[in-house]
């Protein structure tokens, strides 16, 4: 009796892992930050980012849809590695865009994926972008409008981030838009208030009070790999991502989209996740 009794609770507890497992495989879910801010201008408070990274033509762009649209942001933010270079598929990537663009404004960055493939699969990938309405960022800046003030958003290409403060000479508010999380030094050193990223996919596997194991361009253990960390004057929130690339798997690092609230900061607050 008592060894039925033993392999039933095993069994149920052994169930409840792969439901646990395949759950947050197939699902996407929402990470809501407020960054406070105190040279944001007034009229930006309340202003709300969707941040989507490293879909790489994962067939979840649906559901990533349906939780942008719940997000009611107002612009969407795509950091790289909307395709795959090794099973690479435009239109997919390209069906996922002309839904995100019909929610907010978008604006999109390359990251190393787009890079590794060849150059007449890339301009078509910018080409549609492009067509459907997508803001393109490379290596250039756009300023939002609102009631009268403005920010900068910045797009930092995949490469060589070491004059990546050298992309505006915007006097005021500015977000980077960058792949690479492993470059927050050079970003906090360009003064950049806010930086989205993404990359390391959460290092795949995340471990109880560790966090994740292995990020591309960190190696194990890394040390930017999920959530908001700050330097001086500058937020970086890095994006756990939505798809994956080699390893197809992911354990206790469910995909995600990322929401951010700017905040004015009149009280000198530390930034915090809600």
């Amino acid at each position: 009796m008592k060894k039925k009794v033993f392999f039933i609770c095993v069994s149920t507890i052994l169930l409840a892992g792969l439901v646990w497992l395949i759950w947050g495989n197939i699902t996407v879910g929402l990470s809501e930050y407020e960054i406070y801010e105190s040279d944001l201008p007034a009229a930006f408070d309340g202003y709300r980012i969707a941040h989507v990274s490293d879909l790489h033509n994962s067939g979840l762009w649906e559901k990533t849809i349906v939780k942008l649209q719940a997000c009611q942001p107002d612009i969407i933010c795509i950091t790289g590695d909307l395709i795959d270079c090794k099973k690479t598929d435009v239109d997919t990537a390209l069906a996922f865009a002309a839904e995100a663009v019909r929610i907010a404004p978008c604006y999109y960055i390359t990251g190393n994926h787009e890079i590794n493939v060849t150059a007449a699969v890339r301009e078509e990938l910018i080409r549609g972008l492009k067509t459907l309405g997508v803001t393109v960022l490379m290596d250039d800046q756009i300023l939002l409008e609102k009631d009268g003030q403005s920010i900068a958003l910045v797009g930092h290409k995949w490469g060589n981030s070491d004059a990546v403060g050298e992309l505006t000479d915007f006097d005021g508010y500015r977000i980077l838009l960058s792949h690479r999380p492993e470059c927050f030094d050079d970003y906090a050193a360009g003064e950049y208030d806010l930086v989205l990223t993404g990359h390391a996919h959460g290092g795949q596997v995340r471990l109880p009070w560790i966090g994740g194991l292995y990020a591309p361009g960190q190696g194990i253990f890394p040390e930017y790999d999920s959530g908001v960390y700050t330097e001086g004057r500058t937020d970086m929130v890095v994006s756990r991502g939505i798809g994956n690339s080699g390893f197809p798997i992911r354990f206790s690092n469910r995909p995600e989209v990322i929401v951010v609230t700017l905040r004015v900061d009149t009280f000198n607050s530390w930034s915090y996740n809600r």
